[in-house]
């Protein structure tokens, strides 16, 4: 039986989910931005906070980790590379683990850069990826700790993902990203369309998530930093896929 997910917003552009899994009843609330809406969408749902999947110590994804874990009793799951800067974890993950919510398997990946210890949760079964500020819809997080290398090889490993995966991000940037995307790939009509889409999406008060990873994998220019074409878009030819990375970062940071 497929998880569902509900979807949900937090603070003033953060994404809520939770990930139900039906058999069994379990339900993870990945990261815990703000403990009011969490609470109201348990309480929309009819279902009941067993475990809570954290991605990075980043405040606007833990803090209320503290006062669920309380009420509810709820096991909290998150990056062992960061576990001295992050409170209440009860299981501490790293890239190559797999968890477990219900009856589902949870794949856990390595994404530095963010954050040095940020992690992400793929759903194989169902192709769900909660990415959270690793991997925007037409962007990625900016670079506070990490370094370009590991930040791509994160990125490029996430691409190897199977295309009909959706990908449910950390905050709702899509709009902003798509606009960067077209200032350094104006011609590339996918993007062009996504952006249109993402225009009307938000036009009409509705999410841009989940995103679809094939889509990202032509529109994203993050994700196509080893692409000649990219590297030729920032005038970088011959450049290494992490120098056009960081470029493309760079851009971004200054846009």
């Amino acid at each position: 039986m497929a998880l569902v997910v509900d979807i949900f917003e937090c603070l003033s552009d953060n994404y809520g989910y939770l990930l139900h899994d039906p058999a069994t009843g379990a339900t993870a609330a990945i990261d815990a931005p703000q403990e009011g809406p969490i609470r109201e969408a348990l309480a929309r749902t009819g279902w009941t906070l067993t475990d809570i999947f954290i991605t990075h110590h980043h405040h606007d994804h833990t803090d209320a980790i503290l006062p669920l874990k309380m009420d509810f009793d709820a096991k909290v799951t998150g990056p062992r590379a960061e576990q001295g800067r992050i409170e209440g974890l009860d299981h501490l993950v790293g890239g190559g683990d797999t968890i477990k919510l219900g009856n589902a398997d949870i794949q856990v990946f390595n994404t530095p850069g963010h954050t040095l210890g940020h992690i992400v949760y793929f759903n194989p079964d169902d192709k769900q990826l909660f990415s959270a500020d690793a991997l925007f819809s037409l962007g990625c997080g900016r670079m506070f700790e990490g370094t370009p290398g590991p930040m791509w090889a994160g990125l490029a490993a996430l691409r190897e993902l199977p295309d009909d995966t959706l990908v449910y991000c950390g905050h709702e940037y899509s709009a902003a990203n798509a606009r960067f995307a077209l200032s350094i790939d104006p011609l590339n009509t996918l993007l062009k369309a996504r952006s249109d889409e993402i225009a009307h999406q938000r036009a009409n008060g509705n999410f841009t998530v989940p995103a679809k990873l094939g889509e990202e994998k032509i529109t994203n220019p993050f994700l196509r930093a080893d692409e000649p074409a990219m590297a030729k878009l920032m005038h970088m030819e011959g450049a290494t896929p992490d120098e056009v990375f960081a470029a493309i970062r760079k851009a971004k940071d200054n846009f």
